[in-house]
């Protein structure tokens, strides 16, 4: 190689290195404290893990102290207590029934009535004088009829000695039947104007109270069946009254006809009073799940007033057969509430349950356990399934 080609060689110019060279050495940099956070985090992942399982091996191993009790049978029969408003066993506005004016009146608000009692009178002079010519017209009739009944008899007598056509007989005859139909419909006429004459005498439909009364002396009525405008009276029959209730669906098999019930109200404490299921929709309402049930609750003291909040108690039947435990019993864990059973080798058993209703320092248990089960009273949190266990105290059971 020549001295010139050296030389030029030599002289070359070195180039500084790439910026994506660069970027590579800064992300490297960056991502090893990263790599060493997670190496470290995940050694105290595995060494929390080890020591949990470390502890649990060695409660395993040991024989956990416990008490043990045994499930107590549920209540045949619970006490249900359901809301309810109480209702009139009947409950009608009274309206006028003819036009005219209230003359009098004889019931107020209070005012225990029998049914047919007077309530009220209506002057009704055009009714009277529509009920006069009626009469009138009637009496019309009746002597039209007369003479045509005489008429009729006269030319049937004469067809026989050729006096008279067949014809003019016929027409007789065809007018004594227009006279007996124009009869019917005046005394049809008069009898409907006598009801309305009956309608100025405004009477209870039954027994009951007068609860509202919207008229007095000197009122213009219309005749009418609706709207406040024509009502005269409101009554209400509370010599027994009605209260709907909305029992749960679970308990919805368990209401029959004749079911015993109980009414307390808050307006009298230490009152009970006796009723029973008389009825119920026998349909659950999709929105609320509940079965629409009526109880009628005799009332001869009218103590029990309509619109009155009651709390009612039912003595249903309890749907499913249940147990009792103490609520201390109960482990509330991710798999779901579970109770710790000692087997007979003194093992640990963890049993899924299902759980009723709460009172407080018992639960009721609807499935899972069985009355023979010994049950730990107050289990850890930290027992397994196998941990062998020893028996300290055993009781006789929750109590309800």
């Amino acid at each position: 190689m020549s001295n010139e080609a050296l030389v030029t060689h030599h002289n070359t110019p070195t180039l500084p290195p790439s910026p994506s060279h660069s970027r590579s050495g800064v992300r490297l940099f960056l991502l090893a404290p990263v790599v060493l956070c997670l190496v470290g985090a995940v050694t105290l992942f595995l060494r929390a893990q080890e020591s949990k399982k470390l502890a649990v091996t060695t409660h395993t191993l040991q024989a956990e102290p416990v008490s043990v009790i045994h499930p107590q049978s549920g209540a045949p029969n619970s006490d249900l207590a359901l809301p309810g408003t109480i209702e009139a066993y009947s409950d009608s506005p009274i309206y006028a029934r003819t036009s005219g004016y209230v003359a009098h009146w004889y019931a107020d608000i209070g005012t225990h009535v029998r049914q047919d009692q007077l309530l009220a009178v209506i002057e009704s002079p055009e009714v009277d004088q529509e009920l006069s010519q009626a009469r009138a017209s009637l009496s019309q009739v009746q002597a039209n009829l007369t003479l045509a009944s005489i008429t009729a008899k006269r030319y049937q007598g004469l067809i026989g000695t050729n006096a008279v056509s067949q014809q003019d007989v016929d027409q007789n005859n065809q007018n004594l039947e227009a006279q007996k139909a124009n009869l019917q419909a005046a005394n049809a006429n008069v009898s409907r104007l006598q009801q309305m004459q009956g309608f100025e005498r405004v009477v209870a439909p039954f027994n009951g109270i007068i609860t509202q009364r919207r008229t007095d002396i000197g009122d213009l009525v219309n005749a009418g069946n609706g709207g406040a405008t024509f009502e005269l009276f409101r009554i209400s029959k509370i010599d027994t009254v009605r209260i709907f209730v909305p029992v749960p669906e679970s308990y919805s098999e368990q209401i029959s006809n004749g079911l015993k019930a109980t009414l307390e109200l808050t307006a009298l404490p230490g009152k009970q009073f006796q009723g029973s299921v008389v009825r119920s929709s026998h349909s659950i309402d999709s929105a609320s799940h509940t079965l629409l049930t009526e109880i009628d609750v005799p009332n001869p003291s009218g103590q029990l007033m309509p619109g009155a909040y009651a709390e009612v108690h039912l003595r249903a039947s309890t749907p499913i057969p249940s147990l009792i435990i103490p609520s201390g019993a109960v482990l509330y864990q991710a798999a779901g509430p579970q109770v710790a059973i000692v087997t007979n080798k003194n093992e640990i058993a963890l049993k899924k349950v299902a759980l009723g209703r709460d009172f407080g320092n018992t639960v009721e248990i609807t499935s899972g356990i069985s009355e023979s089960d010994a049950v730990v009273a107050s289990p850890p949190d930290y027992l397994v399934d196998g941990m062998r266990v020893e028996v300290q105290t055993q009781n006789s059971g929750a109590q309800n």
